[in-house]
């Protein structure tokens, strides 16, 4: 059997992950049939196919499935034989805002670390407001936010936020009553928005829990206990938009924004590789 293209096995991998050719490409740099190619090339050395591949969709084949975890393997011994020489580590300070990572972040961190085994990442997590300002201070190398007004007009951006007042199957809201609403604490521009939109709809409200993130704010919302403004992507599995239902005003779209001030390859690539991870998710 021909050696394996290490290079054709890392794009399996990211096409695995980021269930998307297109995705794969923004990872790696490339181009989407430059990818395709190496992916192509890789199955045919092995004489299995590893993707099944339709117009809207890229997942594994059960052959695919048993060659990812030595895939895997393979890449980190290659990582591991670059690193003998004691190639220098960085450090990556990258602030992600509460509503753009839900659940699916130990994916995105692993995806990360399998692009860039050398770089380090710190990651903190808070308002897009205080990270923006952090950013511009430089006292964070990156930053993936919500961009809520035109302060600022550049960045990248990834994808565009969806928000909807989502809440359990079993939520029960009494005619005459104030919706009863979950959010985080002030100054949350999310919250902004959601009693803003609540206010100009005439919508009687009532705020039954505050919450330091939106993890504990789904974990309210699926509680049963209130209805929370978040974006439909990043919502606990299991949740429904229940405005149409409940006669809520719509919430506007966000724009998902990427500031970055780094120069150097490595970092560059990490960064390059958490984008595509993200904007995945929202296929």
């Amino acid at each position: 059997m021909k050696a394996l293209d290490i290079e054709a096995v890392q794009a399996f991998v990211h096409v695995a992950d980021l269930r998307s050719f297109t995705r794969a490409a923004e990872a790696m740099d490339s181009s989407q049939s430059a990818v395709s190619l190496k992916v192509k090339r890789l199955e045919e050395v092995l004489a299995r196919r590893l993707l099944e591949r339709t117009p809207r969709l890229v997942r594994l084949s059960a052959e695919g499935m048993a060659f990812l975890p030595s895939a895997r393997q393979l890449l980190a011994a290659h990582n591991g034989a670059l690193e003998s020489f004691g190639a220098q580590q960085r450090r990556l300070v990258v602030g992600i805002s509460h509503h753009v990572v839900g659940a699916e972040l130990p994916l995105l961190l692993r995806q990360v670390k399998d692009a860039e085994p050398r770089v380090v990442m710190e990651v903190r997590v808070s308002t897009s407001r205080e990270l923006l300002d952090a950013f511009d201070r430089g006292a964070i190398d990156a930053v993936v936010i919500l961009r809520h007004d035109s302060r600022r007009l550049d960045g990248e951006v990834l994808l565009q936020e969806q928000f909807g007042w989502m809440a359990a199957p079993d939520f029960v809201h009494r005619s005459g009553e104030p919706l009863r609403l979950a959010t985080q604490a002030e100054p949350c521009s999310v919250r902004s928005m959601a009693v803003a939109a609540l206010t100009e709809g005439r919508v009687p409200w009532t705020e039954v829990f505050v919450g330091g993130g939106v993890l504990t704010v789904g974990a309210a919302v699926s509680a049963g206990l209130a209805v929370a403004a978040l974006g439909r992507r990043v919502a606990p599995v299991g949740t429904v938009d229940v405005g149409p239902v409940l006669g809520l005003p719509p919430l506007p779209s966000r724009d998902v924004v990427m500031h970055a001030s780094v120069t150097d390859a490595q970092a560059r690539s990490a960064l390059r590789t958490l984008a595509a991870a993200i904007r995945s998710t929202a296929a």
